[in-house]
């Protein structure tokens, strides 16, 4: 099997990040589509181990948390109909955690948008905290058992309502919501600061990551067709945002911000991630022996 030299995977993934679909790699760089794929599963298995290895013990005073729909293999409504549709088919969400300081996504998690699913986000965020913070979300319910079972009452904790007025005869059809018109604070849990209750910033995350992976922009044909698939782009990319991505306003990555990281990383660096796992792989495997 032909193995790609560093500089092509260097350029395949900086791609991937940079929101071209796997189709269009392809023809920019001469990969097969199965390639491309092949190296985003790895990159993805790497960046994750290395998120839940080294995102640890951070310091954080306000934190934002969200949910972004999309869909794996077809839409919800559509999966009945589709022909051979996987485990994990339909609706699928993708929760975020950003420290609204640094800008760095704290937590990630892939899957539905019920109350279990909350459980082990939220779970999985305060395993990555040392201190106290204050904890925004938006008016879905399913965080309000989740973030008493993770926290207690160790947090300030209050949820942004937002209130959207009646969409317009224009709007009809379209899958944008209706437009904004207030938001209502509430206390849920202690003392926040009403002035940093706000999920502004992760909000703005959320156009990042539509921006950033292809599978995300809407009205396309670039969706996951499996589940695992999507769990891995969405771990590249937080990679890459994280410590690759050069925050405009910070003038420096969002992990040298949250002091995770001394310098900043490039793309190369990821692929180093995929490097040091092979290796791993071949030294279990042992030296390769001619069969006589």
């Amino acid at each position: 099997m032909k193995i790609l030299d560093r500089q092509t995977r260097c350029q395949i993934l900086h791609l991937l990040c940079e929101g071209n679909s796997v189709r269009s790699v392809t023809r920019l760089t001469g990969a097969s589509k199965n390639t491309v794929i092949k190296l985003l599963i790895d990159a993805g298995k790497a960046c994750m181990a290395f998120h839940d290895e080294n995102v640890r013990n951070v310091q954080s005073k306000r934190v934002q948390v969200d949910e972004i729909w999309s869909f794996t293999y077809a839409k919800q409504k559509n999966v009945a109909a589709a022909k051979a549709a996987p485990d994990g088919a339909g609706d699928t969400w993708t929760w975020t955690a950003l420290d609204a300081d640094s800008k760095m996504i704290l937590s990630y998690f892939v899957g539905g948008r019920d109350g279990e699913c909350a459980m082990l986000f939220v779970d999985d965020l305060r395993a990555r905290l040392t201190n106290r913070i204050q904890l925004t979300s938006d008016g879905h319910k399913a965080y309000l058992e989740a973030v008493e079972g993770a926290f207690g009452g160790d947090v300030d904790y209050a949820v942004l309502h937002k209130v959207y007025g009646a969409s317009s005869e224009a709007a009809k059809g379209r899958y944008s919501p209706a437009e904004c018109i207030g938001t209502t604070k509430n206390r849920v849990e202690d003392d926040p600061d009403p002035a940093h209750v706000s999920t502004s910033y992760v909000e703005r995350h959320n156009l990042t990551m539509r921006m950033h992976m292809r599978r995300f922009t809407r009205l396309t044909n670039a969706f996951s067709k499996k589940v695992e698939n999507h769990a891995y782009a969405v771990a590249l990319h937080m990679m890459y945002y994280n410590f690759v991505k050069v925050h405009s306003k910070l003038r420096m990555s969002p992990a040298m911000a949250a002091c995770v990281s001394d310098l900043l990383w490039e793309i190369g660096d990821i692929v180093g991630l995929v490097e040091a796992e092979e290796a791993k792989i071949d030294r279990k495997r042992g030296p390769y022996k001619k069969a006589s």
